[in-house]
């Protein structure tokens, strides 16, 4: 078993600006917050390396909709950042109403470098039954 401490606060600007850039489509340097070797685990994706995360989220974003996330809550410790928030979904096609699903997202930070996220662990959803 493993206790650790953490302290309920608000999100650290690394974490506002990886959000930013999914959320405006511009996917540049908010995901510098990653080690290069970062693993990423949303839902069943099995994304390895910072470049293949950007490069499928940009995928996945890219298919008719715009998302904006919301903080609801940050929870730090020293190896681990936990993240609650919501993420509003906004669909190109007029006909699909928008979303608001809730999220939560474990980063699990670098032991080398502690300013890097080493794995990305998230689940968002669901967005309708």
């Amino acid at each position: 078993m493993t206790t650790q401490s953490f302290t309920k606060m608000s999100p650290p600007q690394w974490l506002l600006d990886m959000w930013q850039e999914i959320d405006a489509k511009t996917f540049g340097k908010g995901f510098n917050c990653f080690a290069e070797d970062a693993v990423c685990n949303l839902g069943v994706a099995d994304w390895h390396g910072r470049e293949t995360i950007r490069e499928n989220l940009r995928a996945f974003i890219d298919t008719g909709f715009t998302a904006h996330h919301q903080v609801v809550e940050y929870w730090d410790s020293a190896s681990l950042k936990i993240f609650h928030g919501t993420v509003g979904m906004t669909f190109d096609d007029p006909g699909i109403p928008p979303k608001q699903p809730s999220m939560v997202h474990f980063f699990y930070m670098n032991k080398a470098d502690p300013s890097k996220v080493s794995r990305w662990i998230g689940a968002v959803g669901p967005i309708g039954f």
